[in-house]
């Protein structure tokens, strides 16, 4: 697939010179709030992104899917990440689905790029790729993610 953009955004896939933006991404506590312990501690070194950056090229070729880059179509500027992702499961009693995620740097939060990404990859999604089933999940708490979720029609269920 090849990289996309919305009016703001750039999508493309990660690549290993974007691990001092994940490490920016990742080095902030608050990034990892409502992550439940699936985001793993803040990140403090570069070898750090550079591995997970690997991990994420790793589900491209087994998936042809994976988290994707985010960056401002107008300076480059890393944002954040977002994207779909096989899972296998089970998470809330599902299996085999796609999940839309994303994570923001905390500078480019509140701007309206999460749902810019989040959008733009529910039509990937949907449309494009034709996936038959597209998931996200949210902690409750975190009201900025849950305000995105249902911007993007994505119903609300409690867990199961």
């Amino acid at each position: 697939m090849l990289p996309f953009h919305t009016v703001p955004l750039t999508l493309r896939p990660l690549e290993a010179a974007d691990a001092p933006g994940m490490l920016a991404l990742d080095s902030y506590p608050a990034v990892h709030r409502y992550l439940g312990g699936i985001g793993g501690p803040a990140v403090t070194e570069l070898a750090q992104s550079a591995a997970v950056i690997a991990a994420i090229q790793a589900q491209y070729a087994a998936m042809d899917l994976g988290r994707w880059a985010v960056l401002l179509r107008e300076t480059g500027a890393f944002v954040g990440w977002a994207g779909l992702k096989r899972v296998a499961g089970p998470i809330n009693g599902h299996r085999n689905f796609y999940d839309l995620g994303y994570r923001l740097r905390p500078p480019f939060g509140g701007q309206g790029y999460g749902f810019e990404a989040a959008q733009a990859w529910l039509n990937q999604g949907s449309e494009t790729l034709r996936l038959p089933r597209i998931c996200a999940y949210a902690d409750a708490k975190n009201l900025a993610s849950c305000r995105i979720l249902a911007k993007i029609w994505l119903a609300r269920r409690q867990r199961v």
